[in-house]
């Protein structure tokens, strides 16, 4: 089961100019020299690194670091951090909205995705995900103790693990309730006693002459559409983000309980940033 967020309408796609298109290029060029460039680094530092530490991975999450810190810059987006990362094994939960997240909270911290399996399958971004760790999930609680061991095993590696509880993007102007899902692995009893789990709040602010929604990708946007949208724009924003203090699963008696203390943080540390959106635009998730 997948799920796409379709509610709000796209803001108009702006004009393509001969400028436009020559800054597009301009910038994408080297934004993928820097990214399939990284990733063949990050293939053959794998090869030492599997032999001799297995499932962790000492060295290649800086290189992830560093490729989307810099196709941040690339890009133009301004990156300001506010909090500290939790160290050691854990997890982490954030709001979702857009592909530019996968960038943005790499470049804070080493981290590893948890998605949705059909991201597998998407060209480009299916081996970026592949190489650089991301567990691929189903989002079936018949699934839930298969995934559970899973992320049990990840994180007895050292890895912190990143979840979008909202299961989908959205328009970077609000946060849509979390599903709780996932949150049942927290509970296995080889983690729930020891683990802890970050939430984060990401904003998106557009420059001034923008749509508020500009960073936003949902519905049927394409992603190759966005990406040129957002390689054309001269001049772009900031994105925010903010870690919150670590929340003890063991404090918690169960998914939903622990899923709404996580989202009553990264709600509030969204709202405090970014302005308040009215509960009558939260719009709706269409299941398929």
């Amino acid at each position: 089961m997948s799920t796409t967020w379709f509610g709000d309408t796209p803001p108009p796609k702006p004009p393509r100019t001969a400028a436009g298109y020559g800054l597009a290029l301009v910038r994408g060029l080297p934004l993928a020299l820097l990214v399939f460039g990284g990733l063949a680094v990050l293939l053959l530092a794998r090869l030492v690194e599997r032999p001799f530490f297995g499932a962790a991975r000492p060295i290649t999450p800086f290189i992830t670091v560093f490729v989307c810190r810099n196709a941040l810059r690339i890009i133009g987006l301004a990156l300001e951090v506010e909090g500290t990362p939790m160290n050691g094994p854990g997890a982490a939960v954030a709001n979702h909205s857009s592909w530019l997240d996968i960038f943005v909270l790499n470049a804070s911290k080493r981290i590893y995705f948890v998605s949705k399996s059909e991201v597998a399958q998407w060209p480009g971004i299916g081996w970026l995900a592949h190489a650089t760790g991301t567990v691929f999930i189903d989002r079936d609680r018949a699934q839930a103790r298969a995934q559970a061991v899973v992320f049990a095993e990840r994180l007895v590696a050292g890895h912190r693990l990143l979840f979008f509880p909202e299961g989908t993007s959205s328009d970077g102007r609000r946060v849509l309730p979390f599903k709780t899902t996932l949150f049942a692995a927290f509970f296995a009893p080889a983690l729930r006693d020891s683990l802890g789990v970050q939430p984060i709040s990401v904003i998106y602010k557009a420059p001034q002459d923008a749509d508020p929604r500009l960073y936003g990708w949902w519905g049927d946007m394409s992603f190759a559409g966005h990406l040129v949208t957002m390689l054309a724009r001269p001049q772009h924003g900031t994105v925010e983000v903010v870690y919150h203090p670590p929340i003890r699963v063991a404090d918690y008696p169960d998914r939903k309980a622990l899923a709404a203390a996580c989202e009553a943080q990264v709600r509030a540390g969204f709202e405090r940033r970014a302005g308040r959106v009215p509960p009558d635009l939260e719009g709706s998730v269409e299941e398929g």
